[in-house]
């Protein structure tokens, strides 16, 4: 039996799904559990039934096993702040599609492997991307809020700390509902001087921190710590606080950066290429 077929579809339909999964980042700001659980689901059952046919259990086992230690590792990724939930998904279900890298004879792509599994391949390969992926989103929200076209000195003085600054305030931040809030939205300094808002927030485990500030009119601010923004508690936590007239009915929040494009293409090439880091480490052994 030609399992390069097998392979081909289960290629296939990883990229169809991180393709889906970029495309609600964008327009949405999230990706759907489903789409993520669909893709464990499609990968365990694929490889379950590579293994049946070769009466050989490491097809599953590795599907399993990739599978439990990418959601470790990303996950306390998570926990860290360094990227949000849904992209730990992700990475996971592409972790139990693929569990390592694969030459495909009759497309003659053979990439370039790594020592570790293939979901940190992909990993690594999505933060190299990145890079280009968030330049290209900023230039993208200045031309949407017209900053340019409102005031002409900023496009004159880009690179004026001032006006630097108030491009990044207004490109990068909107204002939010707190009803309307969702987990993983980063939340921007929010001003106030109530000692219990501050003992309310010290008290929670969550990504939210209070410092004190600096601002003569107020005593302290709260903020998420990190890009991995607020966790449920905390999002429970600001909507009971401003239904209680706490703080106000409305917060700032930052413009996440949609991460799952840049995984998108680092699965591509992963695929087709292979380890980018294997790849840089490769030439540069070479050249030395």
């Amino acid at each position: 039996m030609n399992f390069s077929a097998i392979f081909l579809i289960q290629i296939i339909v990883t990229i169809l799904f991180a393709f889906l999964a970029s495309i609600f980042d964008i327009k949405k700001g999230f990706v759907p559990d489903r789409l993520n659980y669909l893709l464990i689901f499609f990968g365990l059952t694929t490889n379950l039934i590579l293994s049946l046919f070769t009466n050989n259990l490491k097809y599953f086992l590795a599907s399993f096993i990739s599978m439990v230690i990418t959601y470790v590792i990303s996950y306390m990724l998570w926990q860290l702040h360094l990227w949000g939930g849904g992209d730990v998904k992700l990475f996971t279900s592409i972790a139990t599609v693929i569990p390592f890298g694969l030459n495909i004879e009759f497309l003659n792509i053979f990439p370039v492997l790594s020592i570790y599994p293939f979901a940190f391949s992909v990993i690594f390969n999505s933060i190299l991307v990145s890079f280009p992926f968030l330049l290209v989103f900023t230039i993208h929200l200045i031309l949407k809020n017209k900053i340019f076209k409102n005031n002409v000195d900023f496009l004159f003085n880009i690179f004026n700390y001032e006006s630097l600054h108030v491009i990044i305030k207004t490109t990068l931040n909107k204002a939010v509902s707190v009803k309307d809030l969702k987990e993983g939205m980063i939340v921007n300094k929010y001003n106030f001087n109530d000692e219990y808002v501050r003992e309310l927030i010290n008290d929670s485990k969550g990504n939210l921190k209070v410092y004190k500030s600096k601002d003569n009119d107020f005593k302290y601010y709260f903020k998420s710590q990190s890009a991995g923004g607020i966790t449920r508690e905390d999002m429970y936590l600001l909507k009971i606080m401003s239904s209680q007239k706490f703080i106000s009915d409305s917060l700032c929040i930052k413009i996440a950066f949609p991460f799952t494009p840049a995984i998108l293409l680092g699965l591509i090439i992963a695929l087709s290429y292979g380890d980018l880091m294997m790849l840089i480490t490769k030439n540069l052994v070479l050249v030395i």
